[in-house]
């Protein structure tokens, strides 16, 4: 038996779990807070250095033999030339790039081009968009700027001690805009249309190996975002995908290749073990329960949530389009949500309260199935976040989406994600683990549901919606 730890440092906090290196069982835990706000768009990386030193007090390291590291995505760190920062790290959560993200997409050449060379087409949140804005709004920091790395990189560097290598990992490079997950090459071009000029960019690492040995012996594994991080520790694979429901919502599965979108609808990353995660980003989620919670005067998602049972599968007819901001997916950007359906029987607050949530599953269903027409296998759903335990999801999202729908219980998957690279690193290192397979970690504790016989059901329910979306909204789809 060894000991590995986890490091998750996230946009507001670290956490970091010890575990078993045989079975992933955690040992114990450490937690402190970042000292800067949450939703800052400007981060000195001191902070992390300081959070991480705070949840790791008490001995809390004592006996580990490897430490993986996964952190916020998107963020940039520039250096200079003596690897001093250049000016604060900016953060995934800065939006301060999309007219950067539109220049870039036209100066290649168009959204095909930017698919073509590296599978997604520009956003404000990536590096590649943040260096452009830091060309244009601050030239002069940018003429200094002569390395770059994200966040996970630039903690995989300071635990080793500054040395002349820095690494990344396929999951990290693949966030950037200018790495290829299909080729598994940098495009330094696309640094210097960006930047104006080339700088440093770390190697890219495979899965299982490891960044180097610290001082005192302990080995850092390759590092990587908080997306990938979470896949590997759900221990996800090929047929697996994952539905998150925050504000707005996400659609990521398991791949085995990198997919190139020129509509932009798919961002295709690299995981951490060694496959393929292609997302699609949706502007609205469970901001749609809560805006109907506000407008029926319920007080919790809980009480919708019950409210909706009491209504049947269809909702009586009514149909909630939820794009309350806009939609990411399909790309409608100035429209809004719309309900339909409206007649003397469907005017109640239960036939409203179960059609919020089924046009948040169907709009999320909707999103999945752009994976699905590219030959992603959905077999199995991954619910996470704190409306995955709402009754009404539970209830209807297996049939809606067509899949067994599992709810993990809640635990810090992006920490173990880490632990578990981790552990895979230091067993290759060991000679006892193969470079092809992570370990065997004990799966999470879940509930499962199946559609069954309500499978039909479920897809009347999409029919029913998809007949409203499209009479709206024709094309939207491009088809």
């Amino acid at each position: 038996m060894g000991i590995v730890a986890g490091l998750d440092s996230s946009s507001g906090f670290t956490r970091i779990v010890v575990c078993d290196t045989d079975t992933g069982a955690v040992l114990r835990q450490g937690y402190a807070a970042h000292p800067v706000e949450p939703k800052a768009a400007e981060v000195d990386p001191q902070a992390w250095l300081l959070s991480l030193g705070e949840a790791a007090t008490g001995g809390l390291l004592e006996g580990v033999q490897a430490i993986g590291v996964c952190a916020q995505g998107n963020g940039l760190v520039p250096l200079d030339q003596q690897g001093g920062t250049v000016r604060p790290a900016l953060v995934g959560n800065d939006k301060r790039a999309q007219v950067a993200a539109a220049d870039l997409v036209e100066a290649l050449g168009g959204r095909q081009a930017w698919a073509d060379a590296v599978g997604c087409v520009p956003q404000a949140a990536q590096p590649v968009a943040k260096l452009r804005w830091l060309a244009r709004t601050e030239p002069d920091a940018a003429r200094r700027v002569a390395a770059v790395l994200q966040p996970q990189d630039w903690l995989v560097w300071q635990l080793l001690g500054r040395p002349a290598r820095r690494t990344t990992d396929r999951g990290g490079a693949s966030g950037t805009g200018y790495w290829s997950a299909a080729t598994g090459q940098y495009r330094p071009d696309l640094v210097e249309l960006a930047l104006g000029h080339r700088v440093a960019l770390p190697e890219v690492l495979g899965p299982s190996e490891a960044a180097g040995v610290t001082p005192e012996g302990l080995l850092i594994s390759a590092g990587t975002g908080e997306t990938m991080a979470a896949a590997l520790g759900l221990g996800l694979g090929v047929g697996d995908a994952v539905v998150s429901l925050g504000a707005s919502g996400s659609v990521m599965a398991v791949h085995h290749e990198a997919l190139a979108d020129p509509q932009g609808m798919i961002t295709s990353f690299a995981d951490a073990a060694g496959t393929h995660l292609p997302v699609v980003y949706t502007s609205n989620a469970v901001r749609a329960l809560r805006g109907t919670a506000e407008m029926l005067g319920v007080e919790s998602l809980e009480e919708l949530s019950a409210l909706a049972l009491k209504s049947t599968p269809g909702a009586s007819g009514l149909v909630l389009l939820p794009y309350l901001e806009g939609e990411r997916t399909p790309p409608l950007p100035h429209t809004a949500g719309t309900l339909s359906g409206l007649r003397r029987e469907s005017m109640k607050p239960e036939h409203l309260a179960r059609a919020a949530f089924e046009g948040m599953l169907c709009a999320l269903a909707d999103a999945m199935d752009v994976l699905r027409r590219r030959g992603v296998a959905v077999r199995r759903v991954f619910l996470l976040g704190a409306a995955a335990e709402l009754p009404a999801v539970q209830a209807a999202a297996p049939a809606i989406f067509g899949a067994q729908v599992v709810v993990p219980q809640p635990a810090d998957y992006t920490a173990l994600g880490a632990a578990r690279q981790a552990a895979w690193a230091l067993g290759v290192a060991h000679g006892t683990l193969s470079p092809q397979a992570p370990p065997a970690w004990n799966g999470a504790a879940a509930q499962v549901f199946e559609p069954g016989e309500e499978l039909a059901v479920g897809q009347a329910v999409r029919q029913q919606y998809g007949a409203t979306r499209d009479q709206l909204h024709p094309g939207a789809f491009g088809s």
